[in-house]
């Protein structure tokens, strides 16, 4: 890491950068009314070329993506190779986009030198028509039918595929595949180490129609290409060595002439019908090392590959051979040696031997989840000079307004599978994770969406690909402050960076989301999705503005933030003592005017989105979610000796307290410390709000469950809420599970279960009160039961009610896995760990994307610092 971190040795060069899923992507979506999904379905993923970047099994790739590799197999009877993940899109599924497949990324370290993925691929049929199917015919108010409900588990006749990676050096790949037969008899598995060049030379590019070559060798695959020079893909034994290109099967998919007579599909065509469809003379732009094995019940076998770069351009000839013996035996138990040792270290003594083992598979997921993104919005909304000018209507369409975005670079995704894109907010909170491991890393990922070629001419910050002129929350402050202090507080020119360019998205904020310019915010759905009884990022269903508690509060927060940075760079650049006075006036107009304007419900103790009709009439919207807790979060604390050091700051904190008593709540509180100095506690939420607020979240029939803070109130399960909006009834009620309402595509919930951020955020403003108040405040947890706790000590509670989700219990379950019985006790199921997406509200099952998702992985922080 130290020699990737000084530019010596590039080990992050190559990674596990190659998407599970580039099909059905907004990327690879050239229809004119966006219907990303029908346009590049999953029949056509094996057969049509990808525009953008690649997707595959267990895949790596350069940071560039030139070349690929990835796993491919075949059971002998499915309908086509295993190249890639299967799922269902946003229409097939019950409840949205959901992958049908069981693969975990089990380790790696930060550059890559180690890592290892493992896959259950079962030796019947895979179910492709029947997963369709019966999804097809379940409704909202039904569960997602699964793979493992199909029955394919039950006898145990599956193949665990395990590829194990260590580097020899940083363009030296050594590779380690073990297929192993769970079967009760013998079978023969296909298995396909694949190597390919990402298709850059078909669309017209000036310079860029250099077309490179593989050629299959005895045993290998020697690849050249014009940028990349020389590389070689050994593999023990005899394999076949298949060719074809990377081109796409217009035959196949529309009847027409192709620009090669043996496309992307020809290895597929050959193995699976015996097709001659793989170039006789062994060259191509696609290729594999095709081994068949026959593997006793219970027995397995292991493959020994290489990969490896072995010339600079232009190509040696011949190529050299790559050592599959002792030499390679000797690099995979090394790194795998040094991959112990590294989270031997970073793990606390305190935590157990299963909460270190969550650690480390959260590392690897986030490890995992980084992705080579390309996408030049300008170049596809007008297209490639070689293809077909796209529908004039997509001009106007989606991300038409964001022509200046150009992405090109490795990427931190909220999921592999199901959202296999950048998102502005989960980007935030998997960098207080990746912080722990690879803080150089996590620091460029915050700057990234910062730069001149993400951030909008006007300041605003991308969402997602689906829409980047969505709005998320502003949390990319609050991440910095977190990497930076997890960094050790010293790199004051990253924090002074994102200063500068989150000036311009404070201001965006600011000019397009004040809307009546009274400091309170609107926003949108804000990452919450379906949280409110109608879709906050539509159209109302009346005149008028809706004015969030959420957005308010998350703007409270953001100004805390740059108030906190300023704070931090002042004591070595007077400077910006400026912009703290700045953030302390904002945050105080905000905070007040949340009061001013009736986000705040004194009768109900909480705060609630309020609809502000055009004759000024307000129609408050008393949802107990978790939209009204967030404002526990803008909270930070002046101590006396940041006061002492940056005078200007005091005088105007002292300038507000005499003349502006309406302030007082937000800015007033002041008490010793743990070190007797004087410190001022800034927060959205006064000193009674907080204990009324807390009563609400803390109540377990309301927010808190066994397993962390709803994001809805289980009291709107008796008691859902509705409001006669012109006509229209609206209602939100609690629903633990997945949503029965259609809002968002039927994929996102947050009426209900737990998630990790909104959490993590909640549990770290706890901790921040509890600095400030220390002992002397104590309040009954959980609601009713007489005990009262410290905040310090509530907090640590809850960090331990969400670990719990990942650990086995005393009755040796793990809550997430629910009542899945494959999961919950089978010897090769139940210690391979799941990041889902979130959590049922009251037993704590897993849903959603289910199998990894970046911010989840922030359990590994809880632990961390709750064992440390």
């Amino acid at each position: 890491m130290a020699e990737a971190d000084a530019g010596e040795r590039a080990w992050r060069a190559w990674g596990p950068y190659v998407a599970e899923r580039a099909w059905g992507t907004v990327r690879e979506d050239y229809s004119e009314h966006g219907t990303a999904w029908h346009y590049f379905p999953h029949d056509h993923a094996r057969s049509r070329a990808y525009r953008w970047n690649e997707d595959g099994m267990a895949g790596v790739c350069d940071e560039r993506q030139t070349f690929c590799f990835g796993l491919a197999l075949w059971n002998g009877v499915d309908p086509i190779l295993k190249e890639r993940m299967f799922g269902l899109d946003g229409h097939g599924g019950n409840h949205g986009e959901d992958a049908k497949d069981y693969w975990w990324y089990e380790d790696s370290t930060p550059t890559h030198s180690w890592m290892r993925w493992r896959y259950h691929y079962p030796q019947a049929a895979f179910p492709y028509d029947d997963l369709v199917a019966v999804n097809g015919r379940r409704g909202r108010d039904e569960s997602e039918y699964e793979l493992v409900d199909t029955g394919i588990f039950d006898d145990d006749r599956y193949w665990a595929v395990t590829v194990d990676y260590a580097k020899a050096s940083p363009t030296d790949l050594c590779l380690l595949i073990t297929v192993a037969n769970r079967g009760d008899a013998a079978a023969r598995l296909h298995v396909l180490p694949t190597l390919w060049f990402r298709n850059t030379w078909s669309w017209g590019l000036p310079a860029r129609d250099r077309t490179p070559e593989i050629v299959g060798e005895p045993g290998r695959l020697v690849g050249r290409h014009p940028e990349l020079g020389q590389l070689v893909l050994a593999g023990e034994g005899a394999p076949a060595p298949l060719l074809c290109d990377n081109e796409t099967n217009t035959h196949r998919l529309w009847g027409l002439g192709g620009r090669s007579a043996y496309p992307k599909d020809g290895i597929n065509d050959h193995v699976v019908n015996g097709a001659a469809t793989v170039n006789p003379a062994r060259t191509g732009t696609k290729g594999a090392l095709h081994y068949v094995l026959d593997v006793p019940a219970g027995a397995s076998v292991r493959l020994r590959l290489r990969l490896a770069a072995t010339a600079p351009p232009p190509a040696a000839d011949p190529a050299p051979a790559l050592d599959l013996g002792p030499g390679h035996a000797a690099v995979l138990a090394d790194r795998r040696a040094e991959a112990d040792r590294f989270f031997a270290r970073l793990v606390p003594a305190g935590a157990s031997a299963a909460e270190a083992a969550v650690v480390r598979q959260a590392v690897a997921g986030l490890m995992w989840g980084k992705q080579f993104y390309h996408f030049d919005v300008r170049r596809w909304l007008t297209g490639d000079p070689a293809a077909a000018p796209p529908p004039a209507g997509r001009r106007h369409g989606r991300n038409s307004d964001w022509t200046h975005l150009s992405c090109f670079d490795v990427i931190s995704m909220p999921d592999p599978w199901e959202y296999p894109w950048f998102a502005a907010w989960d980007l935030a909170f998997h960098c207080v994770s990746i912080a722990r491991v690879d803080p150089a890393f996590a620091k460029a990922q915050l700057l990234l969406p910062l730069r001149e070629w993400y951030q909008h001419p006007n300041g605003q910050i991308p969402a997602y690909e689906w829409a980047f002129g969505d709005v998320n929350p502003p949390v990319h402050a609050w991440a910095a402050l977190q990497v930076f202090a997890i960094d050790g507080g010293r790199d004051f020119d990253f924090l002074a960076r994102v200063l500068h360019k989150l000036l311009l998205n404070f201001t965006w904020w600011v000019n397009r989301k004040d809307t009546g310019g009274n400091n309170v915010f609107e926003g949108g759905f804000l990452g919450l999705d379906n949280v409110g009884p109608f879709d906050r990022s539509a159209a109302l269903p009346v005149a008028g503005v809706l004015e969030q508690s959420d957005g308010t509060g998350w703007m409270a927060m953001y100004a805390l933030n740059l108030l906190d940075m300023a704070l931090v760079l002042a004591v070595h650049d007077p400077a910006y003592a400026d912009l703290a006075t700045k953030f302390f006036e904002h945050f105080t107009l905000i905070a007040a005017a949340a009061y001013e304007q009736g986000l705040w419900d004194p009768a109900d103790g909480f705060f609630h989105d309020v609809l502000r009709l055009p004759d000024g009439s307000k129609v408050p919207l008393r949802v107990r979610s978790v939209v009204g807790l967030l404002p526990l979060a803008a909270t930070t604390r002046l101590t006396s000796e940041t006061l002492r050091r940056l005078p200007d700051v005091a005088a105007r904190l002292r300038w507000s307290l005499a003349n502006r008593p309406e302030y007082a709540e937000v800015v007033g509180g002041r008490r010793l410390g743990p070190d007797g100095r004087q410190q001022r506690l800034l927060s959205m939420v006064g000193p009674d709000q907080l204990i009324r607020l807390l009563a609400r979240m803390f109540d377990e029939d309301e927010f808190l469950s066994p397993y962390g803070l709803r994001t809805l109130s289980r009291r709107h399960l008796a008691e859902p809420f509705t409001v006669n909006l012109g006509g229209q009834l609206c209602t939100v009620g609690y629903e633990p599970a997945e949503s029965t309402s259609g809002l968002f595509g039927g994929n996102s919930n947050w009426r209900g279960p737990i998630w990790l951020p909104t959490n993590y955020l909640l549990i770290g403003a706890l901790r921040d009160y509890a600095a400030f108040y220390g002992d002397d405040l104590l309040v009954e947890y959980p609601t009713g039961s007489g005990r009262k706790l410290t905040l310090g000590r509530i907090a640590d509670d809850l960090s331990e009610r969400l670990i719990s989700l990942f650990v086995p219990g005393p009755d040796g379950r793990r809550p997430m896995y629910g009542a899945n019985e494959l999961f919950q006790t089978r010897p090769d199921w139940r210690d391979r760990i799941a990041f889902p997406e979130y959590f049922h509200g009251d037993n704590g099952a897993g849903l959603g994307a289910w199998h990894q998702t970046g911010w989840t992985a922030l359990v590994a922080d809880l632990i961390l610092t709750l064992r440390r």
